[in-house]
């Protein structure tokens, strides 16, 4: 006999519903870690045929969580299955669940390729560089439009020649410098630089 498994997922509690021979046989909740999802689906559906759950921020470690199992998981997309389960009168994370059953029992779904745990680590890299030179850059740019507006004009320069030229036009500006140091010490911050500073090559 044939199980068809729906999560519905949140960052708290996982939803469950089990269905077999067209008939909900089993629904519950337990916390969302697929660790622990993958102990309770397999008391209740030990002939698990799909385990269906849609595209979110803990997709791609239930997916592979899961898949490690041994568990047949498939994620699909959020915005073709939320047209289905949009229908329901009654929407509750249950409902949604028993939705998502449906749809995995009758095979009417969007499945998506999930992501592999390499490629995410490379996402996340790529998004962490940019947003360490996007700090740097706002820092910079900060630096030398303040100190602009008190006649200080911070000659073009990157790296330690910034840095060299913005203390040098605070010597004698103590009030200035107070204020403009502390934004210099963030700006030069050695764990910024140090990152941006390491080729993606070895980073990969």
């Amino acid at each position: 006999m044939e199980q068809y498994v729906g999560l519905d997922v949140s960052l708290k509690d996982t939803a469950i519903s089990i269905r077999q021979d067209g008939e909900r046989m089993w629904r519950g909740k337990c916390p969302s870690d697929p660790q622990i999802l993958a102990q309770v689906v397999r008391k209740h559906a030990p002939h698990a045929s799909r385990v269906v759950f849609e595209t979110g921020p803990l997709a791609t470690w239930f997916y592979h969580t899961l898949a490690a199992k041994g568990l047949p998981a498939i994620c699909i997309e959020a915005r073709h299955a939320q047209k289905v389960l949009g229908e329901t009168l009654n929407k509750t994370d249950a409902n949604d669940a028993d939705g998502l059953a449906r749809l995995a029992e009758a095979g009417f779904f969007k499945a998506v390729r999930v992501k592999s745990y390499d490629t995410m680590l490379i996402r996340t890299l790529v998004a962490a560089r940019n947003q360490f030179i996007l700090i740097s850059t706002q820092l910079g740019n900060q630096i030398r439009g303040t100190m602009k507006t008190f006649g200080l004009i911070v000659p073009r320069g990157k790296g330690g020649a910034f840095e060299n030229n913005v203390r040098n036009l605070l010597d004698g500006e103590e009030g200035l410098a107070r204020i403009m140091l502390p934004l210099l010490e963030a700006w030069r911050d050695d764990s910024i630089h140090q990152f941006l500073a390491l080729p993606l090559a070895l980073e990969y």
